[in-house]
């Protein structure tokens, strides 16, 4: 998982706040602990590109993530230089080939169901003619169970606060890494990025999540090429149609020693 980091107070992402907590009647006055939210503005060959709400780590990752989601660029190939300002939160960004962000981005704007109104970029027809996954790639449901409680005891943030989302990738055999966030979708970007700048290929490989199975998260896991997508959380009916056209296995409610499979069943060995 991502090294922690810590500052004054505990881990890198979390804030001493004074509250007053209220408990049978009776007042306190105590010191608790509070995601941090930042705002991270992305530069595009010189441009500014978009401003992502995250939390204050890993911030390299998911401006490669997002920008790879958003099919900016589509490999490490295609990045000349990535920077991070983080006193300004700023990540500037160098493709190695121009790229015409208007062209890129013209009636592609759409408001998702992320936590609060968010917003992407992609258009949900244009996924109905992705290519579909093809990979015959395989594993126990006792693995997947394993890695779901795996990537639980690595969600440090949200043992410490219950304010975050988390993700994280595997090949079958443990958990590569994670990530914690507190957007889903932000979660998520930070672990493509980090596939995408570390060279690590993600169609053979599992990726997890704590929320829910949306369709702007089937359609990102779907563009990477993962096979396998499970989540602790549940679907939506358009995740499911488009998990299905996608040639995508889909789990949810992955706790508790039990699953949900929603679509393309033939991956998972009971």
């Amino acid at each position: 998982m991502e090294a922690p980091r810590t500052n004054n107070t505990d881990l890198l992402g979390l804030e001493d706040i004074e509250i007053i907590r209220v408990k049978g009647g009776d007042r306190t006055e105590e010191t608790d602990q509070a995601v941090v939210e930042m705002p991270l503005t992305i530069f595009v060959n010189g441009d500014e590109f978009v401003t992502l709400l995250c939390s204050p780590f890993a911030l390299e990752y998911l401006a490669v993530g997002f920008l790879r989601s958003e099919g900016l660029i589509s490999s490490g190939a295609d990045l000349a230089e990535v920077v991070l300002d983080e006193e300004n939160g700023f990540v500037f960004v160098k493709t190695s080939t121009p790229v015409d962000l208007e062209e890129k981005l013209y009636g592609k704007r759409t408001i998702t169901s992320g936590c609060g109104k968010g917003t992407v970029f992609f258009n949900v027809l244009d996924s109905l003619q992705s290519k579909p996954v093809t990979s015959a790639f395989t594993v126990s449901s006792k693995t997947l169970l394993d890695l779901m409680r795996e990537m639980q005891d690595d969600s440090i943030l949200f043992k410490a606060t219950g304010g975050v989302h988390s993700a994280a990738i595997s090949a079958g055999n443990g958990l590569l890494f994670s990530s914690e966030d507190i957007g889903r979708h932000n979660a998520v970007d930070k672990i493509v990025g980090r596939c995408i700048m570390e060279n690590i290929l993600m169609d053979d490989k599992i990726l997890l999540t704590s929320g829910r199975l949306s369709s702007e998260i089937v359609i990102k896991g779907a563009k990477m090429g993962f096979p396998i997508l499970v989540s602790r959380s549940a679907p939506t009916t358009l995740s499911v149609e488009l998990a299905s056209q996608l040639g995508m296995t889909m789990i949810g409610f992955a706790r508790g020693g039990r699953f949900n499979i929603y679509a393309n069943p033939e991956r998972i060995v009971l």
